[in-house]
């Protein structure tokens, strides 16, 4: 019988992750935050009155195992000078579906089915109004997912304007998981709105399962400025309940100093780095490898077959 794995996350980072995982011999359950209140899936929130549905469909099209061409025309958007201009067509599709069956896990599920997904994509909540909230550190409050990013802020911390009620499938998942990861991507808008649930903290506290945190590789601009490893891992320990992190994996890759300083000067980003000897303290394992790649468009990715060969071989151990 497969290892059951359960991913948390949202943005770009899980779809990177989850395009090289799903080809390993495991049981995956993917569940995507649904609070992203920005571009195509903002207008879309607003004017159907649904979950935001973009970081679903990037899921959706990185497990597919269909003709790229058909991937690609999910993922496009369209250019024009009418009110399509900047969807892209899976939002449309998801949100279509979504008008049709009332739900937006059946809408997930039906899609995926189309798509031949073989593994399971679940929304955190069919919430229509989930607002994510952040409370900086001089006091302010900012409401929305997109506004938190776009600030640069340091945050006290994140919650939501009102509690969601959790699918009850995620907690299931959550309950029989093997392993439950953390997928790299921002902290504040795409990992900690899943802790931020009360019932999702009470089942993982209960789960058998180990936890492990996929290290981001760059810092988020005010966010997490001059963070560590270890920081990104404590900031998730002060989130979790009785259970904290047990495995952190993390890139040890020697990026090359014209792209550090090109993320540096465009994205206020700066590399992560290994502080080992403070990781050491925390009573957690550190897996650390060259994990990094330069991608066409000249920006670091993860690799994903790497990154996925490191969570195969860490569940296969027993």
């Amino acid at each position: 019988m497969y290892k059951k794995v359960v991913v948390l996350g949202g943005g770009t980072g899980i779809s990177y992750l989850l395009k090289g995982l799903k080809d390993f011999p495991l049981n995956i359950t993917a569940v995507i935050t649904v609070a992203d209140n920005g571009k195509s899936t903002g207008i879309l929130r607003k004017e159907f009155n649904i979950p935001a549905v973009g970081d679903i469909r990037k899921v959706i099209s990185n497990l597919s195992s269909i003709d790229p061409s058909i991937k690609s025309m999910m993922e496009y958007r369209f250019n024009t000078s009418s009110d399509l201009n900047g969807h892209a067509l899976g939002n449309l599709i998801l949100t279509a579906m979504l008008d049709i069956t009332g739900s937006l896990k059946d809408s997930i599920a039906a899609l995926s089915k189309l798509l031949d997904v073989k593994h399971t994509v679940l929304p955190i909540s069919e919430d229509c109004a989930l607002t994510l909230m952040g409370e900086t550190i001089e006091g302010d409050i900012i409401e929305g997912e997109s506004q938190i990013t776009a600030s640069h802020k340091k945050f006290k911390r994140v919650f939501y304007k009102e509690e969601p009620e959790v699918v009850p499938e995620v907690l299931k998942a959550l309950e029989d998981a093997d392993l439950i990861i953390f997928s790299m991507g921002s902290l504040y808008t795409s990992i900690l709105p899943h802790l931020i649930c009360k019932k999702i903290i009470d089942t993982i506290d209960h789960s058998k399962a180990k936890l492990m945190y996929l290290c981001n590789a760059m810092t988020q601009p005010g966010e997490t400025d001059h963070f560590g490893v270890s920081d990104h891992v404590k900031l998730l320990n002060e989130y979790l309940g009785k259970k904290k992190v047990d495995v952190v994996v993390a890139s040890n890759t020697k990026i090359d100093e014209t792209i550090a300083r090109k993320y540096e000067s465009e994205e206020q980003k700066d590399p992560v780095f290994i502080d080992r000897k403070e990781l050491s303290n925390m009573n957690l394992e550190l897996l650390e490898d060259d994990l990094l790649t330069l991608a066409e468009d000249g920006t670091l990715k993860h690799n994903g077959l790497k990154l996925s060969s490191i969570i195969f071989s860490y569940l296969m151990r027993d």
